[in-house]
């Protein structure tokens, strides 16, 4: 029997050969995009070292926009790289790799997205990775060096992407697995999770998995292969246990090269958890990825498998692109194979759950029987519903000012959230001599530009962003806003995607102004829990804002409905539609 210290030590040494293999891959096909890549990964006073290093010398712009790049701040990088004019072959090829990044250019040769590369482009890494970013598979595949890691890399990739190869388990595998009595067995195959990521994904599983333990199902959970891994941390161990929740972890010794094998590898080290645990059902998650390696499990064991839709891939794929200025993502050659697997993937599943009508509309009409979907939208702990605590009590616990009229959101910083615009009509209503201010909590790429933009305004010091904050505080921030604000952006994406935050935010009793789109307007306008007002309309924005704070009584009217609302959307009942659900699939 192994000791545990040698267990311990023995995984230890198996995540740093893990780690190696993947940092050596990545070495071989590019040092420098593999280097410009990690030195966002250093800790931040590293980062920032680093960036005040290179304030000094040549190529001033080139060297100001590597530094905005290494600190997390692509919008000053974009500004200083059109100022740029490097010398010699690794200061053009630095300004190409950069311009990649930052989405301002498909490099130093002038290649774009949908344009045939030309004839000096050719077999050019650089100007590969611009079009493949940019959703042109077939011209990435056309420009990379044929013989290089980049090219093979791209090549099975692309084979996935457009379904030419999906992982196969022979029937033995995983056949045979343990019942346990009648109690429904769930095991969840995810991309990430908690403890190690911190994000809307990894806090409704952790919240799932807990509801349906609750609901007396038994629940385990596997995340992708090499993760965690492969964001750097090298001490997991095989499985962690957060509130009970056990969470599997699939790591090979080496991680294989192609997006195949990957896949492959991934369902074989899946299926003895399978097998072990004896799942009644196989429940993943939005992406196609997961759907594949669920459903070769769930065929070679007999076992029915649920694919859960959070979102749409390709529209959150668009999304991200057009924040950095692509404005033609939507009619990629990408764009349309994301949105072919993910069409494959929901067809294919024995029953899919989403998480709002609107959403469910969306697969519906992209061929899924109504019948085999279910809606379990995001939820709330109970315990929010039970603790009132006013806003400028909250406040003071935060320290910030008790008085003025707060508004903000607990959010995720980017740029499809809009936050852009709740500035601008707090602006406006400060200009008129009210005393509004914002508060907006969370991280993300958008933060830096939402800073600068609060100051350019006037805002600096009506105007706070404490950043990431632990669950506790997130629910004070929530109580501590008059107004919770969710000022969207008209994109596809957020069209059809119903975020969890607004929801925590009418258990607490705050009314909400939203963005008029349709799945905010079923949690908001339909059942009269806030206001509506248009995407991006600073002017309509202020308007609402400043109706809700000149009338108390309406501000606590759709406050009380906020609370009603989520009162009928909590965890507790998730559980047990989720049972519900199981018990048909194993019938």
């Amino acid at each position: 029997m192994t000791h545990p210290l040698a267990g311990r030590a023995l995984g230890l040494v198996r995540d740093v050969v893990l780690a190696g293999s993947v940092s050596v891959r990545h070495l071989g096909e590019d040092p420098l995009h593999f280097l410009l890549l990690a030195g966002r990964r250093l800790p931040s006073r590293v980062t920032a070292a680093l960036a005040r290093a290179l304030t000094v010398g040549p190529d001033g712009p080139l060297r100001a926009a590597l530094a905005a790049w290494l600190t997390d701040h692509p919008d000053r990088a974009a500004v200083a790289l059109r100022g740029a004019r490097p010398r010699g072959a690794l200061g053009r090829r630095l300004h190409a790799e950069l311009a990649t990044q930052v989405g301002r250019g498909a490099g130093p040769l002038g290649a774009t997205s949908g344009e045939p590369p030309a004839p000096h482009a050719a077999h050019d890494p650089v100007v590969a990775r611009a079009l493949w970013l940019a959703g042109d598979v077939s011209g990435a595949l056309a420009v990379a060096p044929p013989s290089s890691g980049l090219a093979e890399r791209y090549r099975s990739e692309a084979a996935v992407l457009r379904g030419e190869v999906r992982p196969r388990l022979p029937r033995a595998v995983a056949a045979g697995q343990p019942r346990h009595g009648d109690a429904p067995g769930a095991l969840h195959v995810l991309t990430n999770s908690v403890p190690h990521t911190r994000s809307g994904y990894s806090a409704r599983s952790h919240a799932v998995l807990r509801a349906q333990a609750d609901a007396g199902i038994r629940v385990a959970a596997a995340t992708r292969i090499a993760y965690p891994v492969s964001i750097g941390r090298l001490t997991s161990g095989r499985a962690d246990v957060v509130d009970g929740v056990r969470y599997e972890r699939l790591l090979p010794w080496t991680l294989p090269r192609g997006a195949e094998q990957r896949l492959e590898r991934h369902a074989a080290l899946l299926a003895p958890v399978a097998r072990t645990f004896g799942p009644t059902v196989l429940h993943t998650t939005t992406d196609f990825t997961n759907a594949l390696v669920t459903r070769a499990v769930a065929e070679s064991s007999g076992t029915p498998w649920v694919y859960e839709v959070r979102g749409l891939l390709e529209d959150s794929w668009v999304a991200r692109r057009t924040a950095a200025g692509d404005t033609a993502s939507d009619t990629s050659e990408r764009y349309g194979l994301l949105r072919a697997r993910e069409t494959e993937s929901f067809l294919a599943a024995d029953h899919v759950v989403t998480l709002s009508g609107t959403l469910a509309d969306e697969l519906v009409a992209r061929g899924l029987d109504r019948t085999r979907i279910t809606v379990v939208p995001n939820a709330v702990d109970e315990r929010l519903l039970d603790d009132d605590v006013a806003a400028a009590d909250a406040r003071l616990r935060l320290g910030l000012p008790a008085e003025g009229f707060w508004v903000g959101t607990v959010s995720s910083l980017v740029d499809y959230e809009g936050l852009g615009t709740l500035l601008e009509a707090v602006a406006l209503l400060r200009a008129r001599g009210r005393d509004v201010r914002a508060c907006v909590v969370g991280d993300g790429v958008s933060r830096p530009g939402l800073v600068r933009r609060a100051e350019e305004l006037g805002l600096a010091d009506a105007a706070v962003f404490p950043g990431r904050v632990g669950r506790d505080q997130a629910v004070l921030h929530h109580r501590a806003l008059d107004v919770f604000a969710v000022p969207r952006r008209d994109v596809r994406v957020c069209r059809v995607v119903t975020p969890l935050k607004p929801v925590e935010a009418m258990a607490c009793g705050r009314p909400v102004v939203a963005s008029d789109l349709p799945a905010l307007a079923e949690i908001v306008g339909e059942p009269g829990t806030g206001l509506l007002a248009p995407a991006g309309d600073a002017v309509a924005w202020a308007a609402r804002l400043e109706e809700l704070a000149d009338d108390a009584a309406l501000r606590a009217r759709l406050g009380d409905a906020g609370r009603s609302f989520a009162a009928g959307r909590t965890w507790s009942r998730a559980g047990r539609v989720y049972r519900e659900l199981y018990e048909g699939l194993a019938r």
